[in-house]
């Protein structure tokens, strides 16, 4: 993820300086892919998107990716008993919900890499306790493989279990910012109240890419 951020810090600090309308860069892994129409040959760029999944919520409810469908989306990962930067994010997290509480192209998911024991239920206490109503922010749980796997390969964040760890789980305090075509946007440090702020600005500026279509 660091990797990622940077280029994402370069790719930002070029388009402010062009004279094209200002979008994020799209973040991950591209390639391309051949077209033949007409006897010509259009190349595409095609790029690293969100693979389909499927968890349980807070309310034990079965979602998947096309519940995300037409919207843009903040993803995090955390445990509900971590008492180091999780209080932190998702009392930050709070204040980006709260700038667009009701906007049904904001969306919110938080997965739990605490597999064994946030199940539904706890995470229901989690959700509760921060005040949390309705489905726009979602704490989900999913097998270990699945969480373990989506976080490193398509959020390309860090989460992993690990014995030495004071609590035995390791996790990346990232707000990784998703558009709707389940592509990577930005990548915000979900500590710290500058790069949260600049979250709240790339989502102005990505929702304005869409009405602009």
């Amino acid at each position: 993820m660091k990797k990622l951020v940077l280029l994402f810090s370069a790719i930002s600090f070029l388009i402010a300086c062009s004279n094209e309308p200002k979008k994020l860069p799209i973040l991950g892994e591209r390639s391309t892919k051949d077209t033949l129409i007409n006897g010509k040959v259009l190349t595409d760029t095609v790029y690293q998107t969100i693979a389909p999944f499927r968890y349980y919520n807070q309310d034990s409810v079965l979602i998947s990716n096309t519940d995300y469908d037409g919207s843009i989306y903040v993803a995090d990962f955390f445990f509900t008993t971590c008492n180091s930067i999780c209080p932190i994010m998702h009392r930050n997290m709070l204040t980006v919900l709260e700038k667009y509480k009701g906007n049904t192209q904001v969306k919110f998911l938080s997965h739990s890499i605490d597999t064994k024991y946030d199940l539904p239920s706890r995470l229901k206490k989690y959700a509760d306790k921060l005040g949390i109503k309705g489905n726009q922010w979602q704490f989900v749980h999913g097998s270990r493989d699945s969480i373990y796997d989506i976080s490193a390969k398509n959020y390309l964040v860090s989460a992993y279990a690990d014995g030495t760890a004071p609590q035995g789980l390791v996790h990346q305090g990232w707000f990784v910012l998703i558009d709707k075509e389940k592509r990577i946007r930005g990548a915000y440090d979900g500590t710290k109240t500058d790069q949260v702020a600049q979250l709240k600005s790339d989502m102005d500026l990505l929702l304005q890419e869409y009405e602009q279509k």
